[in-house]
């Protein structure tokens, strides 16, 4: 199984496939040099094989390497954001 995650600017999104085959995307606006993710959905196909938790990894991790502030709108990845270290990542939480 090939496992790959993209950053599409056109689609403003990144996007996880399996052997090929959409599995998922991450949306996100660029704002002032800060990526701000909206909305992360795995295809009901590929559940249950930790695909969000790679599509968040690689997304974030990306867009850190990129020297992208990150702001958590997305509720998925703001867990990811708490749960798991992403070197490089300069975090703008959102105000509640």
């Amino acid at each position: 199984m090939t496992v790959e995650v993209t950053r599409s600017d056109e689609r403003s999104r990144y996007e996880i496939t399996v052997d090929g085959a959409l599995a998922g995307f991450a949306e996100f606006r660029l704002r002032e040099g800060r990526a701000v993710f909206t909305h992360t959905e795995i295809d009901g196909a590929f559940e249950g094989q930790g695909l969000g938790t790679t599509l968040a990894k690689g997304a974030l991790e990306d867009a850190a390497a990129r020297g992208e502030g990150i702001v958590p709108l997305c509720p998925f990845m703001a867990r990811y954001l708490r749960r798991h270290d992403v070197p490089g990542a300069r975090v703008e939480w959102p105000e509640s």
